[in-house]
C-alpha cells in the first residue's frame, strides 16, 4: 500500500493512479502489496521454472488477502559463465542485492516472495532482504532430474569430469558427446551439491523457505502446493509485522553455517554467509566461520564427493533429516518464518532418515566440520578448502608450484596432458580485484579429478571453486595477488606445503628471497572498463566476503 500507508491522502494520488493503470484497483490497494521477487529467465535451468511457481505465488497472495506485485532481477547461471563469463558472476551477487532493494525502497512493497535457485541469486537475495528487514519468503525450483545410463545416474558435475575422461582418453567421442547432450536432464537446478543447493538448503536450515523445497524434484506436484503456502503465508507474516531479522539472525546463521559444514557445503557458502552478516550489520569473520563449522561432524556428502544426488537426499530426508541429526548442536528457539520453531517443528514432523545417506553422530563421515581454513606464509589472511572432497591420502601434500596467471594458461597446460604427479597448480591473478570477479576453477578442477590427478596433483589459486568441485583444490588465498599477496611471488619450482589437518598453507621460500622478488614482480595488464572496473576499485578480499556495494 502506499508509503504513508493510506490511499485516501491526496498525496497518494500519484501513486493510486500509476497503480491503475498497470490494473489494480483501489480496494486492492488497500491490502498488503506483496512483491514477489522473480528471477525467472529463459536461459538458465535453475529459473525457467519460476515462471510457473510465480503464477501460483501470485494465486496464495490473492487467495490470503494481498496483493501481489510481480517485478524481476537478473540471474546469470554460473555454468553457462564458465571462463570469460565467470568475471560478471560474483559481481552480479551485489548487482542483484542492489537492484533489488532500490526497486523495493522505490515502490513501496509490504511484504517479499524471493523467488531463486542459483549460485550467486539466493545470496544476493539473502543481502536484500537482510539490508530490507522486511516480512519475507523465500522459494527455490527444485531439483533437475538425474539422466540415468547403464544403472548409474548421472547428473551435471560428472559432465565436467567427463571432459577430462574424454581428454585423456578414457572415454571414446560418441559416449562423450552422447553425456554432452543428456547429462542435463531437465529444467531445475543442478542435482549436485553445489553452491546452489548449498545455499538453497541454506534457507532451510535457517527458516526462511519451506522445508524440502530445495531438495525437491522441480517437476513435483508438491512444489506447487509450496507456493501457494508461501504466498499465503507472507500475508500472515506481514500482518503479524514480522521482519528478516525475527529469522535470519546470529542463532540462525550458525545453525545454518552447522548445517553446511555438516553435509559437505560449497567453499562458496563461507565468501556468502560473510557477505550476508555484514548486509544484516553483523561481522563474521574467516576464523568465526571456522570455529563454528569445526564444531560439528560431516554427517552427509552428495555429489560430487560422494555418489547420492540431490534427489537422492530428499529421499532419504532432505535438510529436515540432518536437523534432526544435529538437533544436539543446534539452537532449537530458532523461528521459522513459515511458523513455530526449529523445536517445534523437529518435535512434531514425521522426520525419517536413511542412515546410509545420511549418518548419525555415532558414525561420522568425518570430524571437525567439512572445510579445512588454512594459513600460512602463503595466505596470511586465510585461504579455503572443502577436506571432505579430498581423499585423506591428500591431507597433506608437498610439491613444487608450476605457476599460470589466468584460468586460460591451466586449461591449456591440462589439455596438453603436461601434468606431473606430486606438483601444485598454481592459479593466480584470479581473486576479486585480479580476476576480476574471483572465477571459478571449475572445469580445470573437474579435468584434473577426470585425469585420474586428484589423488596426486592440487590446486591453489586466489579465485573460487564451484561447489562441484572435489579434490585437493584450495582456493579464496588472501591476499590475493593483485593486491601484492604472496601468492604473486610463487616462481615454478617453489615448494609448496598444504596440510589440511594442521590448517597450514606454506611457501618453503624465506622472507628474504620473497623480499628480493618483491622488487621486481609486474602484475599483468589487465585493463577494464564499464562495471569491471567499477568492482575492482571497490571490492574487498575474499576473507572479508568479496563485497562490492555492502562493505
Amino acid at each position: 500500500m502506499p508509503r504513508n500507508g493510506c490511499i485516501e491522502d491526496k498525496t497518494e494520488a500519484y501513486y493510486v493512479g500509476l497503480m491503475n493503470s498497470v490494473g489494480y484497483r483501489k480496494k486492492d490497494l488497500e491490502k498488503p502489496v506483496i512483491g514477489i521477487v522473480n528471477s525467472w529467465n529463459d536461459v538458465n535451468p535453475g529459473h525457467k521454472p519460476l515462471k510457473e511457481l510465480a503464477q501460483v505465488v501470485r494465486e496464495g497472495v490473492w487467495a490470503a488477502g494481498g496483493a501481489p506485485a510481480e517485478f524481476t532481477v537478473p540471474a546469470p547461471c554460473d555454468g553457462i559463465a564458465q571462463g570469460e563469463g565467470m568475471h560478471c558472476v560474483l559481481p552480479s551477487r551485489d548487482l542483484i542485492a542492489g537492484s533489488i532493494e532500490c526497486m523495493v525502497r522505490s515502490h513501496g512493497f509490504d511484504g517479499l516472495v524471493f523467488l531463486c535457485s542459483c549460485d550467486k541469486i539466493v545470496p544476493g537475495m539473502l543481502m536484500a532482504a537482510a539490508s530490507l528487514n522486511m516480512p519475507s519468503l523465500f522459494l527455490t525450483a527444485g531439483s533437475m532430474l538425474p539422466y540415468k545410463e547403464g544403472g548409474e545416474e548421472y547428473v551435471t558435475p560428472d559432465l565436467k569430469e567427463a571432459i577430462g575422461k574424454f581428454n585423456s582418453k578414457a572415454i571414446d567421442k560418441a559416449t562423450f558427446e552422447r553425456w554432452r547432450e543428456n547429462m542435463c536432464f531437465s529444467g531445475g537446478t543442478c542435482s549436485m551439491f553445489g553452491t546452489a543447493n548449498t545455499m538453497g538448503t541454506f534457507l532451510e536450515a535457517v527458516g526462511l523457505a519451506p522445508f524440502g523445497s530445495a531438495t525437491m524434484l522441480f517437476a513435483a506436484a508438491a512444489k506447487i502446493r509450496q507456493a501457494r503456502d508461501v504466498g499465503e503465508r507472507i500475508v500472515a507474516l506481514t500482518k503479524e509485522g514480522s521482519r528478516f531479522s525475527d529469522y535470519l539472525n546470529e542463532k540462525s546463521i550458525v545453525n545454518g553455517i552447522k548445517y553446511v559444514s555438516a553435509t559437505g557445503g560449497s567453499t562458496n557458502a563461507v565468501l556468502h554467509t560473510m557477505a550476508i552478516a555484514r548486509a544484516m550489520g553483523l561481522t563474521l569473520t574467516l576464523r568465526d566461520f571456522d570455529a563454528v563449522q569445526k564444531t560439528v561432524p560431516v554427517i552427509a556428502k552428495f555429489k560430487p564427493s560422494a555418489k547420492p544426488n540431490i534427489h537422492t537426499y530428499h529421499q532419504a530426508g532432505g535438510v529436515p533429516a540432518v536437523l534432526q541429526t544435529l538437533r544436539p548442536h543446534l539452537d532449537l528457539t530458532a523461528k521459522l518464518a513459515m511458523g513455530g520453531t526449529l523445536q517445534t517443528y523437529l518435535d512434531t514432523a514425521d522426520i525419517r532418515a536413511d542412515r546410509d545417506i545420511i549418518h548419525d553422530l555415532d558414525t561420522p563421515m568425518h570430524e571437525n566440520g567439512c572445510f579445512s581454513i588454512l594459513f600460512g606464509n602463503l595466505a596470511p589472511l586465510g585461504a579455503v578448502v572443502k577436506k571432505s572432497g579430498v581423499e585423506p591420502s591428500m591431507f597433506r601434500h608437498v610439491g613444487p608450484a608450476v605457476v599460470f596467471n589466468s584460468e586460460e594458461e591451466v586449461r591449456d597446460y591440462l589439455l596438453q596432458s603436461k601434468v606431473e604427479k606430486g606438483s601444485v597448480l598454481v592459479i593466480r591473478y584470479e581473486g576479486p580485484k585480479g580476476g576480476p570477479g574471483m572465477r571459478e576453477m571449475s572445469i580445470p578442477a573437474g579435468m584434473l579429478v577426470g585425469m585420474g590427478l586428484h589423488t596426486s596433483v592440487a590446486m591453489v589459486t586466489d579465485g573460487r571453486y564451484s561447489g562441484a568441485t572435489r579434490g585437493p583444490c584450495v582456493g579464496h588465498v588472501a591476499p590475493e595477488a593483485w593486491e601484492g599477496g604472496p601468492l604473486a611471488y610463487v616462481q615454478n619450482g617453489d615448494i609448496i606445503e598444504i596440510d589440511l589437518e594442521k590448517n597450514i598453507l606454506s611457501l618453503h621460500v624465506d622472507d628474504a628471497e620473497l623480499a628480493r622478488r618483491k622488487e621486481t614482480a609486474q602484475r599483468p595488464d589487465k585493463p577494464l572498463r564499464g562495471v569491471q572496473a567499477a568492482y575492482r576499485a571497490a571490492v574487498s578480499g575474499a576473507d572479508e566476503g568479496a563485497l562490492w556495494m555492502y562493505r
